[in-house]
């Protein structure tokens, strides 16, 4: 998982188009973190690599850690990280961002400076209509983040109970509608199970009230978002990981995690939050340092971006970005 980018999707011969979001926030928040020569970053979803080129031009000393489940994802970044000349400076991990802890302990690395999360599908994924994420253009029915291994979405579209099937759409794409799709796609799928993304989002489409099907986007835009979440465990991962990138950081160093929805953000907010809050037992008349913060929160709630940066990369419109810096050890 990574940054987003343009909707243009490049041609057969050119590599993805990548703007990264927040890019400049991102690199002003974790940038007093990575200065010391030596300084070890994460990036946990380095996806096209575009927040880890910009930190590494601003960071001479700085050494990247880059995670990604995407084959293709890795190459890319890869590719881009040696024409920049600074393939001496990365190791590249083929890994979800929840395994960060044993590839740190592989890797000997004990703390670390920073870690970044940039989360939900990036340009690659999108732009390229074999992987299955987007509804625009027909293809397989897939939206793993690592082709290589897991369930589809087509096999959750086709093997779900109606009722889990609802959940899902229900939770996780936040959809008004989920029991009524659900019940459609249980009397299509007896009748021919679906593979490919053309059929699924037409019928999302007739499945939804014409009046309400007029504002919002693509009214197939929540169930892709529902299975696309499903099929790769994005929050169970985003819950297990970001406590351990906050125990694998350095006092003074900094974690930023960009969001695309409030499902991601929710979690972020509160995972931050509770390493900001002071944790002294109620009734006594002082605070225990042992039960002090460990964090301190450097963004007012989550951050937009600018309307300069939406105009120019519409995708970036929903993301917002939190960071917070490890003032002390646990007890």
């Amino acid at each position: 998982m990574s940054t987003t980018g343009p909707a243009a999707a490049p041609g057969p011969s050119q590599p993805p188009v990548h703007v990264s979001v927040l890019l400049d926030r991102v690199t002003e928040l974790l940038g007093p973190a990575l200065a010391a020569d030596g300084a070890v970053l994460v990036d946990a979803t380095l996806g096209l690599a575009g927040h880890t080129l910009a930190l590494l031009d601003a960071h001479p000393g700085l050494r990247v850690i880059g995670l990604d489940r995407d084959p293709d994802a890795r190459a890319e970044a890869a590719r881009r990280i040696e024409a920049a000349g600074h393939a001496a400076r990365t190791t590249l991990v083929p890994a979800v961002f929840d395994e960060l802890p044993e590839v740190l302990d592989r890797l000997g690395v004990d703390e670390v400076q920073g870690v970044l999360f940039d989360l939900g599908v990036s340009s690659l994924q999108l732009d390229r209509p074999d992987r299955g994420f987007s509804y625009s253009t027909d293809a397989p029915l897939d939206m793993r983040m690592d082709p290589g291994t897991g369930r589809t979405a087509a096999e959750v579209v086709n093997t779900y109970p109606p009722k889990d099937l609802a959940r899902v759409l229900r939770v996780y794409g936040e959809e008004r509608f989920a029991s009524r799709i659900a019940a459609a796609i249980d009397r299509e799928r007896v009748r021919e199970p679906f593979t490919g993304t053309a059929r699924l989002a037409e019928l999302v489409r007739e499945s939804i009230p014409a009046a309400t099907r007029r504002t919002g986007g693509h009214p197939a835009k929540r169930t892709f978002q529902a299975l696309r979440i499903e099929v790769n465990d994005e929050l169970g991962a985003l819950e297990r990981a970001l406590p351990s990138a906050i125990d694998a950081l350095a006092v003074g160093g900094r974690v930023a995690v960009i969001t695309f929805h409030s499902l991601e953000d929710r979690i972020v907010k509160q995972t931050l939050a509770a390493g900001a809050a002071d944790r002294t037992p109620p009734g006594l008349p002082v605070p225990l340092p042992e039960y002090g913060p460990v964090l301190r929160l450097l963004t007012r709630g989550g951050e937009a971006p600018g309307d300069d940066e939406v105009a120019v990369n519409p995708r970036a419109a929903s993301a917002r970005v939190r960071a917070a810096e490890r003032i002390r050890r646990a007890a």
